[in-house]
């Protein structure tokens, strides 16, 4: 049984899971990449900045509670999903490393800010 969670219920839709609760869908073929729909997330959450989050994959491990693997701009996301041992896993929109300076962040980009800070609050 699926659970509601898995990575890939629908063939070649990939659900995002964002920080707010939303979860957005974006269908995919083999040329699809990572950064393909980072761009789509940018557009769709109306952020300028996007260099400071990342799409990760959410899995918990018997050994450890809950880990994250980066996924880098140039994989196909075909690839990603293929891998049997992604199955059950979740993928997030999530900020990847803090800004140096949060502040010029918020003047610079008011929706990335917000979107930080719903992560660390």
């Amino acid at each position: 049984m699926l659970k509601k969670e898995a990575l890939l219920l629908i063939p070649n839709v990939l659900k995002v899971f964002l920080e707010n609760g939303q979860i957005k869908s974006f269908t995919f073929d083999g040329r699809t990449t990572v950064k393909d729909v980072m761009v789509t997330l940018q557009d769709r959450l109306s952020l300028r900045h996007i260099e400071h989050f990342a799409l990760v994959l959410e899995y918990s491990s018997p050994e450890q509670s809950h880990q994250f693997l980066l996924l880098q701009d140039k994989q196909p996301l075909a690839h990603v999903v293929q891998r049997t041992h992604y199955h059950g896993m979740r993928c997030l929109f999530r900020v990847s490393f803090f800004p140096k300076d949060p502040v010029e962040l918020l003047r610079q980009d008011p929706a990335a800010f917000e979107y930080l800070y719903i992560q660390v609050g």
